[in-house]
């Protein structure tokens, strides 16, 4: 069957049984799917969005007013927001050079200087799976255990991406993926928790559905989301789960495809695994401009977008930001640089090998 026709099919018995609602069998059905590719025993709750499973995760470690919470520094916006959405403060750690992470070195002696500075190691840490990439895992997760720091796992970009055969997503006390319309796979809109056991799992249930205490009538103690996945978008999410490896597939196809045109191309990197232990989805396809070059970053992103295509810089490391400007942070100047020199290019199913050629042929003409 089709991408389109897997999909019809769940949406249409969402419509058929009139389960259109943030419940269904669609739902159940999804979060399944979810836990057996996830697998290591993780329990999944489908929700609607990616900042909701972060939000979450951050309720269910119990964040709150005058907790501090690090924070990959490159990255979306979207990682680092929910921290704020708890009244916690966000601590910005930058990236180290090979998997464009977190800096296992830098997020240590970050650890170390706000226990020096309030007494007591930062609640929790996001460590975010950059364009696919997975992090540093062996080290990161070494560190945050052996200080007391609860890891949330920001795979929203890392669907299908592993560290050591090992799904990223499944490393942390809590992982998120995201289903934006642009991610691996899409609901349209969403995002799933994975949640550690089935305690985490009902819990977190509990948050994302206005924390109804169980009664005859509606009874609330604490401060509850609505925060659960529909069941029509369950149903693309069933869909899209038989064609994921399909789409991870061809996100590592056109990786290679740019390579290869581009190679023998002085001046051009590309963001790769930095070794046999990571295995990146390629969600984007990222290059890097060396700074001897006579055109810059800016150059060829305006360049591409005068014969129509969209290339787009690398994030803006929060830190840069002026939404995070008062907060406390802990810089190498790794993001800065990757900020200024590199490019995401168009990158997603829909890229055709013509696309990719003409693309190739262009960067060439102008960095050539």
């Amino acid at each position: 069957m089709s991408e389109e026709g897997w999909e019809q099919k769940y949406i249409q018995e969402a419509f058929d049984t009139n389960w259109v609602t943030p419940l269904g069998p669609n739902v159940t059905a999804f979060e399944t799917m979810l836990e057996s590719f996830v697998g290591e025993g993780k329990r999944v709750v489908a929700l609607s969005s990616g900042t909701a499973a972060i939000h979450l995760a951050l309720v269910s470690l119990g964040v709150g007013q005058g907790d501090e919470v690090i924070c990959q520094s490159f990255t979306f916006v979207a990682s680092c927001n929910p921290i704020l959405y708890q009244g916690a403060t966000p601590i910005l750690v930058d990236s180290e050079k090979d998997s464009w992470n977190m800096d296992p070195d830098l997020l240590e002696e970050a650890i170390r200087d706000r226990i020096a500075k309030r007494g007591r190691a930062p609640k929790a840490m996001v460590l975010v799976c950059l364009y696919g990439m997975p992090a540093q895992y062996d080290r990161i997760l070494g560190i945050a255990r052996r200080y007391g720091v609860a890891v949330v796992e920001d795979a929203s970009e890392a669907m299908g991406s592993r560290y050591k055969g090992r799904q990223c997503g499944s490393f942390g006390d809590f992982g998120v993926f995201s289903f934006n319309g642009n991610k691996m796979i899409t609901t349209s809109g969403g995002g799933a928790l994975i949640c550690p056991d089935d305690q985490t799992y009902e819990k977190a249930l509990f948050y994302a559905t206005q924390a109804r205490e169980p009664f005859p009538y509606y009874q609330h103690e604490e401060v509850g989301y609505n925060y659960r996945m529909s069941n029509v978008c369950a149903g693309i999410g069933r869909g899209q789960m038989h064609v994921l490896q399909s789409h991870i597939d061809r996100h590592r196809a056109i990786k290679r495809a740019y390579e290869t045109g581009l190679s023998g191309l002085k001046g051009i990197s590309f963001h790769g695994n930095p070794n046999h232990l990571f295995d990146s989805n390629f969600w984007l396809t990222a290059i890097v401009l060396s700074p001897e070059l006579t055109v810059e970053c800016d150059d060829v992103r305006l360049s591409l977008d005068q014969i129509g295509v969209e290339a787009r810089h690398l994030w803006k490391p929060l830190h840069l930001q002026p939404l995070f400007k008062e907060v406390p942070m802990y810089l190498n100047g790794v993001s800065d640089d990757l900020f200024a020199r590199g490019l995401c290019l168009p990158s997603g199913p829909m890229v055709s090998d013509e696309d990719v050629r003409m693309i190739v042929e262009h960067i060439r003409s102008i960095v050539g």
